[in-house]
C-alpha cells in the first residue's frame, strides 16, 4: 500500500473518523511498529511535515531514520538509460532498492522545480521511488500533491463542522516567490471527495490550477463574492499554471483581511503554514479566534499516524 494521493484513502469520511479516534489515544497502537523502520527522505526543507510524521512513527513504536538529500545524499539520476557523465552520482534504481533494504516504509518529500510543467507533473522523484523501491511509499509532498496536508485539513474541518451544509472557499493570495501547486491541488482533490460541502475556488484570472484537477469545481474570480457566507476560508498561494512557475500577479488586494473575513459566516481561517504575515493574511486575521492554523498543524500528526498505521497493518 502506497499513500501518494488523498484519493488513496478508501473512504475519506471513515479515515477522518479513524484519525480522530487516534487523536484521543495516540499511543494505543504503540506496539504495531515495533522493529519496523520509517525512512524519511527530504529533497526539500520541512518543519511540520518532518516533525509530525516522525512523531506519528514514534507513537506507533517505529524506528525513524532521516536523510536530507539537500546536503547529505548523492545527487540522484532518474532518467532511464542516462549516460551519467555529469552531475548525478547514483541512479534511482540502486538508491531505491538499497533504501528499501534498510526501511519498511519510505516517506519522501520532493517539491516541484517550477521550470518544466511536464517534468513536475510526471512526478519524477516520487514516481522513481514507486517504480524501483520494494517497500511502501508515503508522499510527504511531491511536485503535484500534498496528501498528508489535505487529510489533516479534512480532519480539522470535521472538528469545526457546522450544523448546516458548510461552504468552503479555497482562495489564492499574493506571494513574492513562485510557489508549487501541490497544497492547492490536494485540497481540491480532498474537497471533491466531500459530498456534504459547497466548494468554491477563487483566484485572479490566469491563475487557474490544472484543469484535470479542478474539473467540475466552481471558480469565482471575485474574491469578495466568493467569501460571502463562507464557513471555512483556506488560503494558499500558487504560481501560475499556464505561464508555468511564474509570478504574474502580486495584487495586494487579494491579501486576506478582517474586512474580507467579515463577509463570511463567521468563517474559520485555514492555512497550511508557513505563512507570510501581512502578505498572504493580515496579523488581525491569523491571530484571531477564528484562525485554526495551529489546530491544523497539530492534526498533521494524526493524519500521518493514520496512514502509517494502515500501511503497517498490511505489512
Amino acid at each position: 500500500m502506497n499513500y501518494i494521493s488523498i484519493q488513496d484513502s478508501s473512504s475519506l469520511s471513515k479515515w477522518v473518523r479513524s484519525a480522530l479516534k487516534i487523536k484521543k489515544s495516540p499511543l494505543k497502537n504503540q506496539s504495531l511498529g515495533k522493529n519496523k523502520t520509517l525512512g524519511m527522505l527530504f529533497f526539500n526543507p520541512s518543519l511540520r511535515t518532518r516533525l509530525s510524521t516522525q512523531k506519528a512513527a514514534l507513537n506507533l513504536g517505529m524506528n525513524v531514520m532521516v536523510m536530507n538529500f539537500t546536503n547529505e545524499g548523492w545527487t540522484l539520476e532518474f532518467e532511464d538509460g542516462a549516460v551519467m557523465n555529469s552531475g548525478a552520482s547514483e541512479h534511482i534504481k540502486e538508491a531505491a532498492e538499497v533504501v528499501s533494504q534498510y526501511c519498511d516504509i519510505i516517506a519522501i518529500r520532493a517539491f516541484a522545480g517550477l521550470e518544466s510543467k511536464e517534468k513536475d507533473y510526471s512526478e519524477t522523484v516520487i514516481s522513481g521511488f514507486i517504480k524501483h523501491a520494494t517497500v511502501p511509499i508515503v508522499n510527504m509532498e511531491s511536485a503535484v500533491r500534498h496528501p498528508l496536508q489535505s487529510l489533516a485539513d479534512a480532519i480539522t474541518m470535521e472538528e469545526y463542522k457546522t450544523e448546516h451544509k458548510p461552504k468552503v472557499v479555497l482562495s489564492w493570495a499574493p506571494h513574492p516567490k513562485a510557489l508549487p501547486q501541490a497544497v492547492a491541488n490536494s485540497f481540491v482533490e480532498m474537497m471533491q471527495l466531500q459530498k456534504e460541502m459547497d466548494f468554491v475556488i477563487t483566484h485572479p484570472e490566469g491563475y487557474e490550477l490544472s484543469p484535470e484537477i479542478t474539473k467540475d469545481c466552481t471558480i469565482e474570480y471575485d474574491q469578495n463574492k466568493a467569501f460571502e457566507n463562507a464557513d471555512f476560508v483556506y488560503v494558499k498561494n500558487w504560481s501560475n499554471f499556464n505561464d508555468y512557475g511564474k509570478v504574474t500577479n502580486i495584487d495586494p488586494s487579494w491579501t486576506v483581511t478582517t474586512e474580507k473575513m467579515a463577509l463570511t459566516n463567521n468563517g474559520k481561517f485555514m492555512h497550511c503554514l508557513p505563512v507570510r504575515r501581512n502578505v498572504i493574511v493580515s496579523d488581525e486575521v491569523i491571530d484571531s479566534e477564528n484562525s485554526i492554523v495551529i489546530q491544523q498543524a497539530n492534526n498533521r500528526t494524526y493524519a500521518a499516524q493514520l496512514v502509517l498505521q494502515k500501511i503497517l497493518k498490511k505489512l
